[in-house]
């Protein structure tokens, strides 16, 4: 393990820490095993029945606890030591993805296992990815954000669509519990390399710092303090959700630049899975393209994630925020274009790997803005309240591109698409003004006492 993380370390380059490289990879190594599952549960499903509506079934499993429990998960996450609560769900995904595994194994596995395995997989997922996020401030000085956030997009782009595609595929004919077994044992690895970063990082309001400093770095003598602090905060965390999730989004109203960009992300994941939706059928009819091609546009897009992501801090800085969103919403439009008029599928792949670029840059620069302009008690709410509207527009939009699709043609998805993406460019081009971005990078009052509390290095 300690070689594992200090060979992170050294290719992340000064400054991101030990801390950091020990998340990554517990991130990174997480991430591969969600991919393989990814892959593997519809092949199992489908190797069960031919029925379509269980089929999708699975889809509307991995989706829909997003929709229920990613806002008052944020407020979970605001309440409790973020790094605890990620050790406990990766312990108990692992528990959840063994007993699959063996059911399988043993072929005892019915569909119902398989879908409330993955819900409760799902759930755990909804409560990491927000605890992740809030943690990253507290381990990176604030001038490495960009670079924090590049190398966590990198590591779940390149296991997630690079390797874990073609490796789930490969593991299921080989054995289909395979793949399973793998995902519970990335849990564990991920369970343990948490365990390894030393601190409490549990959120603390600006107003009471005073008492946030025990327990940090390592300090074990008042574990037992720790703990019965966050069983209260569960506590009052259930009995005022509703007021704490009121609070976020009266924060995320009041930030212009935040409320935008949440805004902009939800309508355009919209028509991005508007087409994403019919992707497959345009791969088929209009490019000619078989399986491995349709395969391949991924695989260009997912390049192009990794190469923006392991480039971007420098990119961003060189070009600055400003453009990066600005000319992120050039290339949305320039994409949906080339999908709506183009029959050259080498044009496909080469819009969809500037596409890849973009959405790590974007990525990167919508964290890093989050990670800067929110207090470190509503971290994990920020971060939900961003996921919820991101995976609403995904599933809003997987719909609706079906619909317009069959009503209107295989391009309609993708020309609906170019107009919004037009229209949310102007709309929102002088939102992201220099100004106002080079004022939400400087370093806020409140990370700086937050990273002196949570000791980063």
């Amino acid at each position: 393990m300690a070689r594992m993380t200090g060979t992170a370390e050294k290719a992340a380059g000064p400054g991101l820490g030990s801390k950091f490289a020990k998340l990554w990879v517990a991130n990174t190594t997480a991430a591969l095993g969600t991919g393989l599952v990814t892959i593997a549960g519809p092949l199992f499903v489908a190797s069960q029945t031919n029925d379509p509506l269980t089929v999708s079934a699975i889809s509307v499993v991995t989706w829909l606890p997003w929709l229920l429990f990613t806002l008052p998960g944020g407020v979970f996450v605001d309440r409790v030591d973020r790094r605890r609560l990620m050790i406990r769900l990766d312990w108990g995904r692992f528990v959840i993805m063994t007993v699959l595994g063996v059911a399988i194994l043993l072929g005892h596995a019915p569909l119902w296992l398989l879908f409330v395995a993955l819900f409760l997989i799902q759930t755990g997922e909804v409560l990491f990815e927000s605890a992740s996020q809030s943690l990253v401030p507290a381990l990176v000085p604030h001038q490495m954000l960009e670079r924090a956030n590049g190398w966590l997009i990198g590591g779940v782009v390149t296991t997630q669509q690079m390797i874990a595609g073609p490796l789930g595929g490969f593991l299921f004919v080989v054995a289909a519990a395979i793949p399973f077994l793998a995902n519970a044992g990335t849990y564990a690895i991920s369970a343990v390399l948490t365990a390894l970063i030393p601190g409490t990082y549990r959120a603390v309001s600006s107003r009471s710092h005073g008492s946030a400093g025990a327990g940090v770095d390592g300090d074990t003598t008042n574990t037992s303090g720790a703990t019965k602090a966050d069983e209260g905060g569960l506590k009052a965390g259930l009995a005022s959700v509703r007021s704490d999730i009121s609070d976020g989004i009266r924060f995320l109203l009041s930030q212009r630049i935040l409320r935008t960009m949440s805004l902009l992300l939800g309508i355009l994941n919209i028509t991005l899975f508007a087409g994403a939706a019919v992707l497959v059928l345009l791969a088929k009819e209009r490019l000619h393209l078989q399986s491995l091609g349709y395969g391949l546009l991924f695989t260009c897009m997912a390049v192009g994630g990794v190469l923006g992501s392991t480039f971007g801090d420098r990119l961003i800085k060189r070009v600055t925020a400003t453009w990066t969103i600005r000319g992120g919403l050039i290339v949305e439009a320039v994409t949906h274009l080339v999908l709506a008029s183009s029959h050259n599928p080498y044009f496909v792949g080469l819009a969809l790997f500037a596409f890849g670029i973009h959405g790590s840059l974007w990525v990167m620069v919508g964290m890093t803005l989050r990670q800067r302009l929110t207090p470190p008690e509503m971290m994990g709410r920020s971060a939900s309240l961003n996921l919820f509207i991101i995976f609403g527009g995904n599933a809003i939009g997987a719909l609706l591109g079906g619909v317009m699709a069959k009503h209107f043609g295989l391009a309609a998805p993708y020309w609906a698409g170019f107009v919004v993406a037009v229209i949310v460019a102007v709309s929102t081009w002088r939102v992201f003004n220099p100004a106002a971005m080079a004022q939400a990078h400087e370093t806020p009052a409140h990370l700086r006492q937050q990273n002196d509390t949570d000791g980063t290095t």
